[in-house]
């Protein structure tokens, strides 16, 4: 995906509004995420964080709704959307059919998170231009500033940050 992504001119970065819960359950799924609390018993309607096969769902589905443009003219990632363009004209074009497709299935975006026809930017921890991809400087910093490990244990925790 970054490899494909790399070396276009121009991208617009999208964000998912509450992604999960865009994913309507089946009804009679719904049973299977029921809940008890003080206020009574409820089951979702829509998909939930937390479910287990929750990611790979969404993913499915984001992967139907964008099947054509993906590779060509888009990427996805969860509910994060990259498009891209070798031209401004280009990436503007490849926008507006990215956008028809979210009108078309009631897929809704966070706009405050959304960045439009810009030349770089970040998609999974790696800065993405025309120029290639990068490691974040960002992401480099905080590593830098982390005070030396100390110990075996400080060693591992640094080098397995899940702690298994």
């Amino acid at each position: 995906m970054l490899e494909r992504l790399s070396g276009q001119q121009f991208y617009c970065f999208l964000d998912g509004f509450s992604g999960y819960f865009q994913i309507p359950i089946a009804p009679e799924d719904q049973e299977k995420t029921t809940f008890t609390c003080p206020y009574g018993t409820f089951a979702y309607r829509r998909m939930p964080f937390g479910l287990c096969n929750a990611p790979a769902t969404f993913q499915r589905c984001m992967v139907a709704i964008f099947q054509n443009m993906i590779e060509t003219s888009m990427e996805v990632f969860m509910d994060y959307f990259s498009v891209f363009g070798s031209s401004f004209d280009h990436c503007l074009i490849n926008l507006e059919k990215m956008l028809r497709r979210c009108v078309e299935t009631n897929l809704m975006l966070n706009w405050e998170k959304c960045h439009f026809m810009v030349t770089e930017g970040i998609v999974l921890g790696h800065k993405i231009s025309h120029d290639g991809i990068q490691v974040d400087k960002a992401k480099i910093e905080t590593i830098s500033k982390l005070p030396p490990p100390t110990s075996v244990k400080a060693v591992r925790s640094f080098l397995d940050p899940s702690g298994s």
